[in-house]
């Protein structure tokens, strides 16, 4: 499992490099060059690389339980497998590519990005409490560690889905800086390996 953690920190690496050409860019331009969109793509590339994380944390986890080498969870014991999936898991039991299959298939439509449906996600491999056991990680409350991050959910979907337009004031976008990218990265970091540490 520790190569969803390790391409995580790749994926997050790229971000901070876009946040950092932008800075870099800053000190060389005047104010009339504006380089909040490559802000914009690094918060988005941040919080993709969350969402990553989740589906390969998750997959790989889910083929350990099948090994037997972790304990079945309620969430994964009541999995849906299509039955020509089953069919082949029941022919040939210590194959993993089925399963494999079968997971990157269910969840590929989905995105692990809202704290409730990372947990959700994260409950397919680990019984625990995930944001009690985050926050004690990272030294907060369970509340404030799912609305900080929810916020910078919110914010990517703002530039997603809505080109970041503010709707109280047309034609603008949110305004957005190194310091506020750099924060919404950071954190995702720092869910990401409490993630890691207390569900591993």
């Amino acid at each position: 499992m520790k190569t969803a953690l390790d391409q995580f920190n790749e994926n997050l690496s790229r971000a901070r490099a876009l946040s950092g050409l932008a800075k870099s860019l800053m000190a060389l331009t005047t104010t009339a060059v504006d380089l909040s969109d490559i802000y914009r793509a690094s918060l988005v590339l941040g919080v993709s690389a969350l969402d990553q994380f989740v589906h390969e944390f998750v997959r790989l986890g889910m083929l350990e339980v099948h090994r037997g080498n972790r304990s079945a969870t309620d969430a994964h014991l009541f999995f849906r497998i299509p039955l020509g999936a089953a069919r082949v898991g029941i022919a040939e039991p210590t194959r993993n590519e089925w399963l494999d299959t079968v997971v990157r298939e269910a969840h590929s439509w989905q995105s692990f990005q809202h704290p409730d449906k990372i947990a959700d996600a994260i409950r397919l491999v680990s019984g625990l409490k995930l944001w009690d056991e985050v926050a004690k990680e990272i030294g907060a409350d369970a509340r404030t560690v799912k609305t900080r991050l929810t916020a910078i959910i919110d914010r990517r979907n703002q530039i997603a889905h809505e080109a970041d337009m503010d709707p109280t004031n047309p034609g603008n976008q949110w305004p957005i800086d190194s310091i506020l990218t750099e924060d919404a990265l950071d954190y995702i970091d720092r869910v990401v390996h409490a993630i890691y540490k207390v569900a591993v």
